[in-house]
């Protein structure tokens, strides 16, 4: 029996979020530059993309390129903006046979035009379907997505359109680029690091947290079955005690 016939259909989890690391490392130890090891990650994420797809998952998440890796080697960054350029169009396709639609967060105006045109043709053209959701994090971190969120909710106090008491986690959620999808119940970080890299903190308050060996480019379908498994193993409790979980079933 193979690990996705383990997986509970109705236990999956709505909303996955996946920090994609290790495509350096991968790289360095066949001795080319970093930019190969983010070519061959593209087979991970089509992998992984079409495995959440088939499962009926609603949204995934991909850490793309946060707001910190802007202070990259200039040559690193050109070509994983060019590499952008050429899967987002390449991939178009593959998108609209598995009835996936793309979607983006981050601070778009900071990608090159190419980019941003791409992205948004993608977009558009993938809008209508109605399967998994796929959500590129593109000059994404949090800390510049809550304080962005803070600017807006008070820019609206200062207009009147909101009173300062109406203010909790609900109404601020409202104020970020994930205003419209579920909150993540999984994250995945591959490559053996144990950190979140400003990735979706207000979200992940309350999402289970995977940590892969894996580096990256050689993460496939079995490992992200992998992560769902262990994912529905766990007891979520929310505050909770096991005794009360128990009760309310």
């Amino acid at each position: 029996m193979s690990v996705k016939d383990l997986l509970i259909p109705e236990r999956l989890p709505r909303h996955v979020a996946i920090i994609m690391d290790g495509n350096g490392r991968w790289a360095k130890q066949r001795g080319t530059a970093r930019v190969f090891g983010h070519k061959n990650g593209v087979k991970a994420v089509r992998e992984v993309t079409e495995a959440a797809a088939e499962l009926g998952i609603d949204f995934l998440t991909l850490y793309a390129f946060s707001t910190e890796n802007w202070n990259r080697p200039k040559n690193e960054v050109d070509a994983l903006m060019s590499l952008l350029v050429s899967t987002i169009a390449s991939e178009a396709k593959t998108l609209m046979k598995n009835n996936v639609q793309l979607q983006s967060i981050g601070c778009m105006e900071n990608l090159p035009q190419k980019v941003q045109d791409k992205l948004t043709a993608c977009i558009n053209s993938t809008a209508s379907n109605t399967g998994l959701t796929l959500v590129l994090a593109l000059s994404y971190s949090s800390r510049w997505e809550i304080t962005k969120g803070v600017q807006k909710l008070a820019a609206d106090v200062k207009k009147g359109l909101l009173d300062v008491s109406d203010i909790n986690d609900q109404v601020f959620s409202q104020y970020l680029e994930t205003q419209n999808m579920p909150d993540p119940e999984l994250l995945i970080r591959t490559s053996g690091e144990f950190r979140i890299s400003n990735f979706l903190l207000w979200q992940i308050a309350y999402s289970e947290l995977y940590f892969s060996s894996i580096l990256w480019p050689d993460f496939r379908r079995e490992h992200f079955y992998e992560a769902l498994l262990d994912f529905q193993k766990r007891e979520r409790r929310f505050g909770k005690t096991s005794d009360q979980l128990i009760l309310n079933k």
